[in-house]
Protein backbone atom coordinates (compact mmCIF):
# COMPACT_ATOMS: atom_id res chain seq x y z
CA UNK A 1 0.00 0.00 0.00
CA UNK A 2 1.08 3.44 -1.18
CA UNK A 3 0.39 5.69 1.15
CA UNK A 4 0.89 9.64 2.11
CA UNK A 5 1.16 9.01 5.58
CA UNK A 6 2.45 5.84 6.79
CA UNK A 7 2.36 6.18 9.98
CA UNK A 8 -1.92 5.85 10.01
CA UNK A 9 -0.88 1.60 10.74
CA UNK A 10 1.53 0.54 12.53
CA UNK A 11 3.80 -2.28 11.91
CA UNK A 12 2.33 -5.53 14.11
CA UNK A 13 0.26 -3.55 16.25
CA UNK A 14 -3.01 -3.24 18.05
CA UNK A 15 -4.66 -0.35 19.47
CA UNK A 16 -4.99 -0.45 23.17
CA UNK A 17 -5.15 2.57 26.09
CA UNK A 18 -3.67 5.29 23.57
CA UNK A 19 -1.11 3.06 22.56
CA UNK A 20 0.46 1.17 19.82
CA UNK A 21 0.52 -2.75 21.14
CA UNK A 22 1.98 -5.72 20.13
CA UNK A 23 1.24 -9.69 20.67
CA UNK A 24 2.31 -10.74 24.64
CA UNK A 25 2.69 -14.54 23.54
CA UNK A 26 4.22 -13.78 19.85
CA UNK A 27 1.07 -14.88 18.01
CA UNK A 28 0.23 -12.58 14.71
CA UNK A 29 -2.26 -13.25 12.11
CA UNK A 30 -1.67 -11.90 8.46
CA UNK A 31 -3.83 -9.50 6.75
CA UNK A 32 -4.87 -10.76 3.29
CA UNK A 33 -5.64 -8.51 -0.14
CA UNK A 34 -8.59 -11.09 -1.61
CA UNK A 35 -7.43 -9.43 -5.12
CA UNK A 36 -4.37 -11.17 -4.83
CA UNK A 37 -4.60 -13.81 -1.66
CA UNK A 38 -1.52 -12.86 -0.20
CA UNK A 39 -0.58 -10.55 2.84
CA UNK A 40 -0.21 -6.89 3.47
CA UNK A 41 0.02 -7.22 6.80
CA UNK A 42 0.39 -8.67 10.50
CA UNK A 43 -0.89 -7.93 12.91
CA UNK A 44 -1.53 -9.29 16.64
CA UNK A 45 -3.61 -12.16 17.41
CA UNK A 46 -4.76 -11.02 20.71
CA UNK A 47 -6.80 -12.44 23.55
CA UNK A 48 -8.82 -12.70 26.53
CA UNK A 49 -6.17 -10.36 28.92
CA UNK A 50 -5.58 -7.93 26.22
CA UNK A 51 -9.41 -7.00 25.77
CA UNK A 52 -9.49 -6.96 30.02
CA UNK A 53 -6.74 -4.87 29.79
CA UNK A 54 -8.35 -2.63 26.99
CA UNK A 55 -11.72 -2.53 29.32
CA UNK A 56 -9.52 -1.15 32.11
CA UNK A 57 -8.69 1.76 29.71
CA UNK A 58 -12.18 1.99 28.85
CA UNK A 59 -13.01 2.57 31.89
CA UNK A 60 -10.59 4.96 32.79
CA UNK A 61 -11.65 7.13 30.08
CA UNK A 62 -15.40 7.32 30.92
CA UNK A 63 -15.15 9.26 33.62
CA UNK A 64 -13.17 11.83 31.40
CA UNK A 65 -15.84 11.48 28.42
CA UNK A 66 -18.44 12.13 31.52
CA UNK A 67 -17.03 15.34 32.73
CA UNK A 68 -16.76 16.80 28.73
CA UNK A 69 -19.92 18.67 27.94
CA UNK A 70 -21.35 17.40 24.97
CA UNK A 71 -20.67 20.39 23.29
CA UNK A 72 -16.90 19.50 23.85
CA UNK A 73 -17.53 15.95 22.72
CA UNK A 74 -19.23 17.12 19.59
CA UNK A 75 -16.03 19.22 18.85
CA UNK A 76 -13.52 16.60 19.32
CA UNK A 77 -16.13 14.33 16.56
CA UNK A 78 -15.60 17.48 14.30
CA UNK A 79 -11.81 17.49 14.46
CA UNK A 80 -11.82 13.37 13.84
CA UNK A 81 -13.95 14.29 11.07
CA UNK A 82 -11.35 16.74 9.74
CA UNK A 83 -8.74 14.41 10.25
CA UNK A 84 -10.66 11.58 8.42
CA UNK A 85 -11.34 13.92 5.42
CA UNK A 86 -7.90 14.81 5.36
CA UNK A 87 -6.40 11.39 5.03
CA UNK A 88 -9.11 10.29 3.02
CA UNK A 89 -6.72 9.15 -0.04
CA UNK A 90 -4.70 6.90 2.46
CA UNK A 91 -8.12 5.40 4.11
CA UNK A 92 -9.37 4.11 0.86
CA UNK A 93 -6.36 2.34 -0.51
CA UNK A 94 -6.70 0.79 3.11
CA UNK A 95 -9.94 -0.45 2.59
CA UNK A 96 -9.78 -1.65 -1.26
CA UNK A 97 -6.14 -2.98 -0.08
CA UNK A 98 -8.13 -5.49 2.69
CA UNK A 99 -11.58 -5.53 1.72
CA UNK A 100 -11.07 -5.85 -2.21
CA UNK A 101 -13.84 -3.56 -3.04
CA UNK A 102 -13.19 -0.64 -6.21
CA UNK A 103 -11.46 2.40 -5.50
CA UNK A 104 -14.23 4.65 -5.82
CA UNK A 105 -16.69 2.63 -3.70
CA UNK A 106 -13.88 3.10 -1.10
CA UNK A 107 -14.03 6.75 -1.73
CA UNK A 108 -17.29 6.60 -1.07
CA UNK A 109 -17.12 4.74 1.85
CA UNK A 110 -14.43 7.31 3.37
CA UNK A 111 -16.87 10.31 2.97
CA UNK A 112 -19.97 8.15 3.93
CA UNK A 113 -17.89 6.80 7.20
CA UNK A 114 -16.89 10.41 7.92
CA UNK A 115 -20.21 12.03 7.68
CA UNK A 116 -21.54 9.62 10.61
CA UNK A 117 -18.64 11.70 12.79
CA UNK A 118 -20.10 14.82 11.35
CA UNK A 119 -23.55 13.72 11.98
CA UNK A 120 -23.06 13.09 15.72
CA UNK A 121 -20.93 15.84 16.10
CA UNK A 122 -24.10 17.63 15.98
CA UNK A 123 -26.14 15.56 17.75
CA UNK A 124 -23.48 15.43 21.09
CA UNK A 125 -24.70 19.05 22.57
CA UNK A 126 -28.93 18.22 22.40
CA UNK A 127 -29.43 15.32 24.86
CA UNK A 128 -31.61 17.00 26.45
CA UNK A 129 -34.25 15.79 29.20
CA UNK A 130 -37.81 16.56 30.06
CA UNK A 131 -39.72 18.28 32.82
CA UNK A 132 -42.92 15.69 33.37
CA UNK A 133 -46.38 17.00 34.83
CA UNK A 134 -46.50 14.84 37.99
CA UNK A 135 -49.79 13.30 39.24
CA UNK A 136 -48.92 14.63 42.45
CA UNK A 137 -49.57 18.57 42.68
CA UNK A 138 -46.60 18.18 45.51
CA UNK A 139 -43.93 16.73 43.05
CA UNK A 140 -41.81 18.03 40.04
CA UNK A 141 -40.14 15.18 37.63
CA UNK A 142 -37.40 15.59 35.55
CA UNK A 143 -35.42 13.44 33.06
CA UNK A 144 -32.19 13.51 32.34
CA UNK A 145 -29.76 11.53 29.68
CA UNK A 146 -26.77 9.75 30.77
CA UNK A 147 -24.46 7.57 29.04
CA UNK A 148 -24.83 3.81 29.49
CA UNK A 149 -20.94 3.20 29.65
CA UNK A 150 -18.40 0.96 28.15
CA UNK A 151 -19.33 0.03 25.04
CA UNK A 152 -18.72 -3.61 23.33
CA UNK A 153 -18.68 -3.82 19.36
CA UNK A 154 -17.74 -6.17 16.87
CA UNK A 155 -18.26 -4.65 13.55
CA UNK A 156 -17.54 -6.95 9.67
CA UNK A 157 -15.51 -6.59 6.93
CA UNK A 158 -17.81 -5.33 4.38
CA UNK A 159 -17.80 -1.88 5.37
CA UNK A 160 -14.30 -1.17 7.93
CA UNK A 161 -14.79 2.33 7.99
CA UNK A 162 -18.64 2.79 8.28
CA UNK A 163 -19.66 0.32 10.47
CA UNK A 164 -16.77 1.72 13.18
CA UNK A 165 -17.95 5.26 12.76
CA UNK A 166 -22.12 4.68 12.60
CA UNK A 167 -21.52 2.98 16.05
CA UNK A 168 -18.27 4.94 17.48
CA UNK A 169 -19.59 8.23 16.93
CA UNK A 170 -23.02 7.94 18.05
CA UNK A 171 -21.29 6.10 21.55
CA UNK A 172 -18.90 8.62 21.78
CA UNK A 173 -21.32 11.61 21.33
CA UNK A 174 -23.68 9.95 24.11
CA UNK A 175 -19.99 9.66 26.83
CA UNK A 176 -19.30 6.28 25.92
CA UNK A 177 -15.92 4.68 25.51
CA UNK A 178 -15.37 1.99 23.12
CA UNK A 179 -13.49 -1.45 22.84
CA UNK A 180 -13.81 -2.52 19.15
CA UNK A 181 -13.48 -5.67 17.55
CA UNK A 182 -12.85 -5.16 13.65
CA UNK A 183 -13.48 -8.14 11.23
CA UNK A 184 -10.27 -10.33 11.28
CA UNK A 185 -10.34 -9.68 7.25
CA UNK A 186 -10.01 -5.99 7.82
CA UNK A 187 -8.49 -4.34 10.82
CA UNK A 188 -6.59 -2.16 9.17
CA UNK A 189 -9.39 0.81 8.55
CA UNK A 190 -10.07 0.46 11.96
CA UNK A 191 -6.30 0.72 13.42
CA UNK A 192 -6.08 3.87 10.97
CA UNK A 193 -9.47 5.65 11.84
CA UNK A 194 -8.80 5.09 15.69
CA UNK A 195 -4.99 6.39 15.07
CA UNK A 196 -7.00 9.87 13.56
CA UNK A 197 -9.16 10.03 16.56
CA UNK A 198 -5.88 9.78 19.26
CA UNK A 199 -4.58 12.26 16.61
CA UNK A 200 -8.05 14.50 17.23
CA UNK A 201 -7.73 14.54 20.93
CA UNK A 202 -9.87 11.74 21.78
CA UNK A 203 -9.00 11.09 25.45
CA UNK A 204 -6.72 7.93 25.63
CA UNK A 205 -8.63 4.48 26.20
CA UNK A 206 -11.87 6.40 24.25
CA UNK A 207 -11.38 3.94 21.17
CA UNK A 208 -9.64 0.72 21.47
CA UNK A 209 -8.67 -1.33 18.63
CA UNK A 210 -8.57 -5.68 19.23
CA UNK A 211 -7.03 -7.22 16.46
CA UNK A 212 -7.65 -11.08 16.41
CA UNK A 213 -7.99 -13.83 14.30
CA UNK A 214 -7.74 -17.67 16.00
CA UNK A 215 -9.20 -16.03 19.42
CA UNK A 216 -12.74 -14.23 18.04
CA UNK A 217 -14.40 -16.46 19.86
CA UNK A 218 -13.37 -15.44 23.63
CA UNK A 219 -12.87 -12.18 22.50
CA UNK A 220 -16.85 -11.79 21.64
CA UNK A 221 -17.02 -13.83 25.23
CA UNK A 222 -15.23 -11.14 27.12
CA UNK A 223 -17.37 -8.35 24.92
CA UNK A 224 -20.15 -9.83 25.70
CA UNK A 225 -20.58 -11.37 29.13
CA UNK A 226 -17.78 -8.36 31.19
CA UNK A 227 -19.76 -6.77 33.70
CA UNK A 228 -17.78 -3.34 33.27
CA UNK A 229 -19.57 -3.42 29.92
CA UNK A 230 -23.07 -1.77 29.38
CA UNK A 231 -23.48 -1.71 26.34
CA UNK A 232 -22.97 -4.15 23.04
CA UNK A 233 -23.25 -3.75 19.15
CA UNK A 234 -23.14 -6.20 16.88
CA UNK A 235 -23.44 -6.33 12.73
CA UNK A 236 -23.17 -9.42 11.20
CA UNK A 237 -24.90 -12.91 10.42
CA UNK A 238 -28.14 -13.78 12.05
CA UNK A 239 -26.89 -16.92 13.43
CA UNK A 240 -24.12 -14.98 15.09
CA UNK A 241 -25.81 -12.53 16.30
CA UNK A 242 -28.26 -14.85 18.30
CA UNK A 243 -25.18 -16.70 19.88
CA UNK A 244 -23.68 -13.35 21.08
CA UNK A 245 -27.34 -11.96 22.12
CA UNK A 246 -27.91 -14.92 24.49
CA UNK A 247 -23.86 -14.19 25.69
CA UNK A 248 -25.00 -10.80 26.95
CA UNK A 249 -28.16 -11.93 29.36
CA UNK A 250 -26.18 -13.53 31.57
CA UNK A 251 -25.51 -9.43 32.57
CA UNK A 252 -28.37 -7.70 31.20
CA UNK A 253 -26.84 -5.55 28.84
CA UNK A 254 -28.00 -3.20 26.30
CA UNK A 255 -27.42 -4.62 22.81
CA UNK A 256 -27.94 -2.84 19.13
CA UNK A 257 -27.95 -6.58 16.23
CA UNK A 258 -27.47 -5.38 13.14
CA UNK A 259 -27.93 -8.82 11.74
CA UNK A 260 -28.53 -10.79 8.02
CA UNK A 261 -31.33 -9.92 5.09
CA UNK A 262 -32.79 -11.07 2.47
CA UNK A 263 -34.00 -8.20 0.83
CA UNK A 264 -36.67 -8.48 -1.83
CA UNK A 265 -36.95 -5.88 -5.10
CA UNK A 266 -40.00 -5.16 -6.80
CA UNK A 267 -40.75 -3.51 -10.16
CA UNK A 268 -44.31 -3.37 -11.19
CA UNK A 269 -45.88 -2.91 -14.28
CA UNK A 270 -46.55 1.08 -14.30
CA UNK A 271 -42.59 1.59 -13.06
CA UNK A 272 -39.76 3.63 -15.33
CA UNK A 273 -38.07 1.04 -16.48
CA UNK A 274 -34.64 3.06 -17.22
CA UNK A 275 -34.94 4.33 -13.44
CA UNK A 276 -35.40 0.48 -12.20
CA UNK A 277 -32.40 -0.80 -13.56
CA UNK A 278 -30.59 2.16 -12.38
CA UNK A 279 -31.83 1.19 -8.87
CA UNK A 280 -30.96 -2.36 -9.38
CA UNK A 281 -27.39 -1.80 -10.41
CA UNK A 282 -26.89 0.54 -7.68
CA UNK A 283 -28.26 -2.01 -4.77
CA UNK A 284 -27.33 -5.27 -6.09
CA UNK A 285 -23.92 -5.01 -7.25
CA UNK A 286 -22.34 -2.66 -4.62
CA UNK A 287 -19.35 -4.28 -3.13
CA UNK A 288 -20.13 -7.21 -5.49
CA UNK A 289 -23.38 -7.79 -3.84
CA UNK A 290 -21.91 -8.06 -0.13
CA UNK A 291 -24.18 -5.47 1.59
CA UNK A 292 -26.65 -6.26 4.11
CA UNK A 293 -29.35 -4.39 2.28
CA UNK A 294 -28.35 -5.41 -1.46
CA UNK A 295 -31.14 -6.96 -3.61
CA UNK A 296 -31.04 -10.22 -2.85
CA UNK A 297 -34.54 -11.03 -5.17
CA UNK A 298 -35.60 -9.26 -8.27
CA UNK A 299 -39.40 -9.99 -8.65
CA UNK A 300 -40.82 -8.61 -11.85
CA UNK A 301 -44.23 -8.13 -13.00
CA UNK A 302 -45.32 -10.00 -16.02
CA UNK A 303 -45.85 -7.18 -18.06
CA UNK A 304 -42.51 -5.32 -18.04
CA UNK A 305 -40.90 -8.86 -17.59
CA UNK A 306 -38.89 -9.48 -20.60
CA UNK A 307 -38.13 -6.22 -21.56
CA UNK A 308 -36.70 -5.11 -17.89
CA UNK A 309 -34.54 -8.68 -17.99
CA UNK A 310 -33.65 -7.67 -21.31
CA UNK A 311 -32.22 -3.92 -19.90
CA UNK A 312 -30.81 -5.61 -16.86
CA UNK A 313 -28.48 -8.11 -18.70
CA UNK A 314 -26.61 -5.70 -21.36
CA UNK A 315 -26.24 -3.01 -18.08
CA UNK A 316 -24.51 -6.32 -15.94
CA UNK A 317 -22.78 -7.46 -19.38
CA UNK A 318 -21.16 -4.09 -18.82
CA UNK A 319 -19.36 -4.59 -15.53
CA UNK A 320 -15.11 -4.72 -15.59
CA UNK A 321 -14.17 -7.41 -13.15
CA UNK A 322 -10.99 -6.77 -12.02
CA UNK A 323 -8.72 -5.84 -8.92
CA UNK A 324 -9.91 -3.05 -7.01
CA UNK A 325 -6.69 -1.39 -7.13
CA UNK A 326 -6.95 -0.74 -11.28
CA UNK A 327 -9.05 2.34 -12.12
CA UNK A 328 -10.99 0.59 -14.94
CA UNK A 329 -12.56 -1.74 -12.80
CA UNK A 330 -16.19 -1.66 -11.44
CA UNK A 331 -16.96 -4.77 -9.59
CA UNK A 332 -14.20 -6.58 -7.30
CA UNK A 333 -13.60 -9.57 -5.90
CA UNK A 334 -15.28 -11.21 -3.20
CA UNK A 335 -13.64 -11.07 0.49
CA UNK A 336 -12.78 -14.97 0.07
CA UNK A 337 -12.61 -18.17 -1.71
CA UNK A 338 -15.24 -19.25 0.42
CA UNK A 339 -17.63 -16.63 -0.31
CA UNK A 340 -16.81 -17.76 -4.02
CA UNK A 341 -17.80 -21.04 -3.22
CA UNK A 342 -21.36 -20.16 -1.74
CA UNK A 343 -22.34 -18.06 -4.71
CA UNK A 344 -21.48 -21.05 -6.63
CA UNK A 345 -23.45 -23.40 -4.71
CA UNK A 346 -26.61 -21.33 -5.42
CA UNK A 347 -26.10 -20.78 -9.05
CA UNK A 348 -25.79 -24.59 -9.07
CA UNK A 349 -29.13 -24.85 -7.28
CA UNK A 350 -30.52 -22.24 -8.85
CA UNK A 351 -30.16 -24.10 -12.46
CA UNK A 352 -31.16 -27.25 -11.32
CA UNK A 353 -34.44 -26.13 -9.68
CA UNK A 354 -34.90 -24.51 -13.87
CA UNK A 355 -32.93 -21.80 -13.52
CA UNK A 356 -31.60 -19.85 -16.64
CA UNK A 357 -27.90 -18.53 -16.74
CA UNK A 358 -28.24 -15.18 -18.81
CA UNK A 359 -24.92 -14.31 -18.11
CA UNK A 360 -22.23 -14.99 -15.44
CA UNK A 361 -22.88 -17.90 -13.84
CA UNK A 362 -18.71 -19.38 -12.76
CA UNK A 363 -15.44 -18.09 -10.88
CA UNK A 364 -13.22 -16.43 -12.99
CA UNK A 365 -10.50 -18.18 -11.98
CA UNK A 366 -8.37 -16.38 -14.55
CA UNK A 367 -8.22 -13.25 -12.42
CA UNK A 368 -7.66 -14.92 -8.71
CA UNK A 369 -9.46 -17.46 -6.29
CA UNK A 370 -11.96 -14.79 -5.35
CA UNK A 371 -13.41 -13.48 -8.86
CA UNK A 372 -16.98 -14.09 -9.69
CA UNK A 373 -18.47 -11.87 -12.55
CA UNK A 374 -21.98 -10.45 -12.20
CA UNK A 375 -24.53 -13.45 -13.05
CA UNK A 376 -27.82 -12.96 -13.74
CA UNK A 377 -30.51 -16.08 -13.37
CA UNK A 378 -34.10 -16.01 -14.73
CA UNK A 379 -37.16 -18.43 -14.18
CA UNK A 380 -36.05 -18.50 -10.55
CA UNK A 381 -37.82 -20.91 -8.39
CA UNK A 382 -39.21 -19.88 -5.02
CA UNK A 383 -37.69 -23.07 -3.33
CA UNK A 384 -34.25 -22.16 -5.17
CA UNK A 385 -31.50 -21.50 -2.15
CA UNK A 386 -30.62 -17.55 -3.75
CA UNK A 387 -34.68 -17.21 -3.25
CA UNK A 388 -34.40 -18.14 0.48
CA UNK A 389 -31.00 -17.01 1.54
CA UNK A 390 -29.11 -14.11 1.44
CA UNK A 391 -26.22 -15.21 -1.35
CA UNK A 392 -24.20 -12.26 -0.33
CA UNK A 393 -22.37 -12.16 -3.87
CA UNK A 394 -22.74 -10.77 -7.47
CA UNK A 395 -26.05 -12.98 -8.22
CA UNK A 396 -29.30 -11.59 -9.37
CA UNK A 397 -32.07 -13.92 -9.42
CA UNK A 398 -34.96 -12.98 -11.09
CA UNK A 399 -38.48 -14.00 -10.21
CA UNK A 400 -42.04 -13.25 -12.23
CA UNK A 401 -45.20 -12.85 -10.67
CA UNK A 402 -48.33 -11.32 -11.55
CA UNK A 403 -50.27 -9.15 -8.92
CA UNK A 404 -49.58 -6.74 -6.34
CA UNK A 405 -50.53 -9.64 -3.43
CA UNK A 406 -48.66 -11.68 -4.82
CA UNK A 407 -45.58 -9.71 -4.95
CA UNK A 408 -46.72 -9.14 -1.47
CA UNK A 409 -46.77 -12.71 0.12
CA UNK A 410 -43.37 -13.80 -1.94
CA UNK A 411 -41.57 -10.37 -0.37
CA UNK A 412 -42.59 -11.12 3.18
CA UNK A 413 -42.06 -15.04 2.97
CA UNK A 414 -38.89 -14.87 5.02
CA UNK A 415 -37.75 -14.80 8.73
CA UNK A 416 -35.80 -11.32 7.94
CA UNK A 417 -36.85 -8.59 7.38
CA UNK A 418 -34.19 -5.47 7.02
CA UNK A 419 -34.46 -3.77 4.06
CA UNK A 420 -36.72 -4.24 0.82
CA UNK A 421 -37.00 -1.55 -2.43
CA UNK A 422 -39.87 -1.39 -5.07
CA UNK A 423 -40.42 0.76 -8.13
CA UNK A 424 -43.75 1.88 -9.01
CA UNK A 425 -45.13 5.84 -10.53
CA UNK A 426 -48.46 5.06 -8.97
CA UNK A 427 -48.42 6.86 -5.80
CA UNK A 428 -51.42 5.01 -3.81
CA UNK A 429 -49.62 1.94 -4.29
CA UNK A 430 -46.48 2.87 -3.11
CA UNK A 431 -47.99 3.81 0.22
CA UNK A 432 -49.30 0.76 -0.30
CA UNK A 433 -46.45 -1.64 -0.47
CA UNK A 434 -44.22 0.79 1.69
CA UNK A 435 -46.43 -0.15 4.38
CA UNK A 436 -47.43 -3.57 3.55
CA UNK A 437 -43.19 -4.65 3.47
CA UNK A 438 -41.88 -6.66 6.24
CA UNK A 439 -38.77 -4.62 6.56
CA UNK A 440 -37.27 -1.81 8.95
CA UNK A 441 -36.14 0.02 5.55
CA UNK A 442 -38.17 0.66 2.47
CA UNK A 443 -36.75 2.13 -0.95
CA UNK A 444 -39.29 3.27 -2.86
CA UNK A 445 -37.97 3.83 -6.45
CA UNK A 446 -34.50 4.58 -5.68
CA UNK A 447 -31.93 1.04 -4.56
CA UNK A 448 -29.92 3.52 -2.11
CA UNK A 449 -31.25 3.99 0.66
CA UNK A 450 -28.25 4.60 3.56
CA UNK A 451 -28.17 7.99 4.93
CA UNK A 452 -26.90 9.32 7.37
CA UNK A 453 -29.79 10.84 8.76
CA UNK A 454 -31.47 7.80 8.00
CA UNK A 455 -32.47 5.24 11.03
CA UNK A 456 -30.60 2.30 10.20
CA UNK A 457 -32.27 -1.28 11.38
CA UNK A 458 -34.06 -4.21 11.06
CA UNK A 459 -37.45 -6.20 12.46
CA UNK A 460 -38.29 -9.83 12.86
CA UNK A 461 -34.59 -11.76 12.31
CA UNK A 462 -32.48 -8.88 10.96
CA UNK A 463 -32.37 -7.70 14.74
CA UNK A 464 -32.64 -4.76 16.93
CA UNK A 465 -32.01 -1.20 17.57
CA UNK A 466 -31.68 1.54 14.92
CA UNK A 467 -28.19 3.10 13.99
CA UNK A 468 -27.54 6.57 12.65
CA UNK A 469 -29.91 9.28 12.77
CA UNK A 470 -31.36 11.13 15.57
CA UNK A 471 -32.06 7.80 17.29
CA UNK A 472 -28.78 6.43 17.23
CA UNK A 473 -27.09 8.22 19.89
CA UNK A 474 -30.14 7.20 22.25
CA UNK A 475 -29.15 3.81 22.00
CA UNK A 476 -26.14 4.57 23.75
CA UNK A 477 -28.19 6.52 26.73
CA UNK A 478 -30.11 5.65 29.71
CA UNK A 479 -33.21 7.92 30.96
CA UNK A 480 -32.74 8.77 34.36
CA UNK A 481 -36.11 10.50 36.11
CA UNK A 482 -35.36 12.55 39.34
CA UNK A 483 -38.67 13.49 41.28
CA UNK A 484 -38.52 16.52 43.36
CA UNK A 485 -40.72 17.24 46.85
CA UNK A 486 -41.48 20.83 47.08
Amino acid sequence: MELKDTTLIQPQSAFIGGQWVDSPDGLYFDVINPATSLPISKLPDLGTAQVVDAIASAKNAAETLKRLSGKQRGELLRRWYNAVKEAQDDIAIIITAENGKPLAEARGEVTYAADFLDWFSGEAPRLDGRVIPASNPSNRVVTIKQPVGIVGIITPWNFPAAMVTRKVAAAIAAGCPCVVKPAAETPLTALALANLAHRAGLPAGSLNIITTLSKTIEVGKVLTQHPAIQKFSFTGSTPVGKLLAAQCTGTMKKMSLELGGNAPFIVFDDADIEKAVDGIMASKFRLSGQTCVCANRLYVQSGIHDRLVEAVVARVNAFRLGPGSEKETTLGPLISYKAVKKVESHVQDAVQRGGKILTGGKPATDLGEAFFPATVISNVDTDSLCAREETFGPLLPILKFESEEDAIKLANNTDVGLAGYFFTENVSRAWRIAEALEVGMVGVNTGLISDVASPFGGIKESGQGREGSYLGIEEYLEVKSITFAV
